[in-house]
């Protein structure tokens, strides 16, 4: 699944006449990165959902077959990133999945890192692995981290005023048996998430490469040149 019905308010001007996913970076919009970066893991079928501006996405994803697109239509209602996926289980079925989120953008190090979730994902000890990226390594993030993480990949979230090396890069691999009995209305990711770690259930992987936030218009140009940096 991909995430794709936010407002991208901190992106905003742009935003107020595209959807975020479709913000163009080094040539290609947010969106495609990540839906090119599902292809070359293997993924066949993703599901996006819309509700910002969503004739715009419905429109540019049409006809894509690597991977084929279903879309999870939520232009009736703000779900928020929780809600938006429990709207789309049905369409995603039985098994984990990953879910990623539209705005994400890294360069991946000697193998993919979707792929080396894949591969780390163990659905007997796990609820959700995510894509964990150093915040020193990290271009454009300048915040106090998300998680700590443990040498066997368990994390715990930041405490207040707490500083923590790694961030939530904005890709995981999900149980869909985690969103049961969850709200059918609005409600956040972060409240699976703490389930989770409550559970011991909660993983992180360290991405190899280079992770970017590209939250705000001037992030853009950080992103640009450490892409064409890396390909230079």
């Amino acid at each position: 699944m991909v995430l794709a019905a936010g407002f991208g308010l901190r992106m905003r001007p742009i935003t107020d006449r595209i959807p975020k996913p479709l913000v163009p970076v080094a040539g290609k919009p947010l969106l495609d990165h990540v839906l090119d970066k599902l292809a070359v893991a293997g993924v066949q079928r993703a599901v996006v959902n819309v509700h910002h501006l969503p004739d715009q996405i419905v429109d540019h994803v049409k006809g894509r077959t690597g991977p084929e697109i279903i879309i999870s239509d939520e232009r009736d209602a703000i779900l928020g990133t929780g809600g938006g996926v429990v709207r789309a289980l049905p369409l995603l079925g039985r098994d984990p999945f990953f879910h990623v989120n539209a705005d994400t953008m890294w360069i991946d190090g000697v193998r993919p890192n979707l792929a080396r979730l894949a591969d780390r994902f163990d659905p007997e000890t796990m609820d959700i692995l995510m894509l964990m990226a150093p915040t020193a390594l990290s271009i454009g993030y300048r915040g106090p981290g998300d998680y700590a993480m443990g040498p066997d990949g368990g994390l715990k979230k930041r405490r207040e005023k707490q500083v923590v090396p790694f961030v939530y890069a904005g890709a995981a691999i999900m149980q869909p048996e985690l969103f049961a009995g969850a709200p059918a209305g609005p409600f956040e990711l972060q409240t699976i998430f703490a389930k989770a770690e409550e559970a011991g259930r909660l993983f992180g992987l360290r991405l190899e490469g280079v992770w970017m936030h590209v939250g705000t218009p001037d992030a853009i140009a950080a992103a640009e040149d450490a892409i064409f940096e890396s390909v230079g």
